[in-house]
């Protein structure tokens, strides 16, 4: 890997430090679709409160395991800023659901249930209900009695219809209710699917170009400043690759919560047959930032090989690449393994959101 990433001068660092950047653009802005569906609908039924609190135990856990394994720093203050949007996001769901764990919400059938079971102890007529007489074979003198009545009754309710202004000879009698007009189409029409896909787009994409930029006006920063040291920087000694073991259980820890976290979503959408009220752009943006993050993590250059390629001399020594790597990849096992597994459970919700498509109102 390191002679092929040699010969074509390809910059493995810069390449990690770009997937980095589009990573944390997502992240940074992950929360705020579905803080805004929330307000929007002033309701947090479409996500799962369970989802919700074991994510933030795994943003918890992330913590610890960065601080301990002594990740860079950007990726521990990310961390705590998931924390505190994580805890954003927990206080609409119990503001709108009030303070409770569960997300079986009473339905409207489930009420009249309720309502309309009878029991041993529920009267024999409600109290809304009037004495059924007993049928009997109608007889003519009913019949005729019946055509009577509502004779009177049409000739009386078309009396209270008629306006004063129509007793004028000059004046024709027209009803004066007025005619419905037919409703608006575009306030019946739905969103079109290709117009949810656009606006979705266009919002990833400009994300994903804030952090391109990002990377970009950082690197430019970064070699301007190496322009104006002149003096050849010699590194005598790398710092190898940390391996702390709370900070590897944390980590594994974070990523079995992260796992778990997608799980009652699922449900709840399986159960609802509905993915209304959760905003497809909050599981979009994390899954590019999930994807853009392992993404970096693989696209790592040893300490030896950025010494080559600056000084253009070979300085790995044989072996010394494939295990340098080896390392750090096991290192970032449970990171890795938290951010891909989520990644595929992110795309079963985009699923759901594709079958449950003609349920949503």
């Amino acid at each position: 890997m390191y002679s092929a990433s040699h010969q074509i001068g390809l910059d493995i660092e810069a390449l990690s430090v770009a997937y980095r950047s589009i990573s944390i653009a997502c992240w940074i802005v992950v929360f705020s679709p579905q803080i805004i569906e929330n307000f929007r609908r002033h309701s947090a039924d479409g996500l799962s409160l369970i989802f919700i609190v074991i994510w933030l135990a795994g943003d918890v856990f992330n913590i610890l395991g960065a601080v301990l394994q002594g990740v860079i720093p950007t990726m521990t203050i990310l961390a705590v800023y998931y924390t505190l949007a994580d805890i954003v996001l927990l206080g609409q769901c119990f503001y709108y659901r009030g303070f409770t764990l569960s997300d079986a919400q009473p339905t409207t059938s489930d009420e009249e249930a309720i309502v309309d079971e009878e029991t041993e102890e529920s009267p024999l007529l409600a109290h809304n209900s009037t004495v059924a007489r007993p049928t009997s074979r109608p007889t003519a003198a009913d019949a005729d009695g019946n055509r009577r009545s509502s004779s009177f009754s049409s000739f009386h309710s078309h009396l209270n219809q008629v306006d004063a202004t129509h007793l004028s000879p000059t004046k024709p009698v027209i009803s004066s209710k007025p005619t419905s007009d037919p409703p608006s189409v575009s306030a019946n029409t739905p969103t079109s699917p290709f117009r949810t896909f656009l606006v979705n787009t266009t919002a990833l994409i400009l994300v994903c170009a804030a952090g391109a930029l990002g990377w970009f006006l950082s690197t430019r920063s970064s070699l301007g400043q190496q322009s104006h040291n002149t003096a050849p920087v010699l590194v005598e000694e790398t710092e190898a690759i940390r391996f702390d073991l709370w900070g590897q259980i944390f980590g594994y820890l974070c990523a079995v919560l992260y796992l778990g976290s997608r799980v009652p979503q699922l449900l709840l959408n399986y159960r609802r047959k509905s993915t209304e009220g959760a905003s497809m752009l909050f599981f979009l943006f994390a899954c590019v930032g999930n994807l853009t993050y392992v993404m970096s993590i693989f696209a790592y250059e040893p300490e030896c090989a950025k010494l080559g390629r600056e000084y253009r001399t070979m300085q790995c020594e044989e072996g010394e690449w494939n295990s340098d790597y080896r390392r750090y990849i096991l290192v970032n096992t449970s990171w890795l393994i938290g951010s891909a597994g989520t990644l595929l459970l992110d795309m079963m919700i985009f699923a759901q959101f594709w079958i449950y498509r003609k349920n949503v109102k």
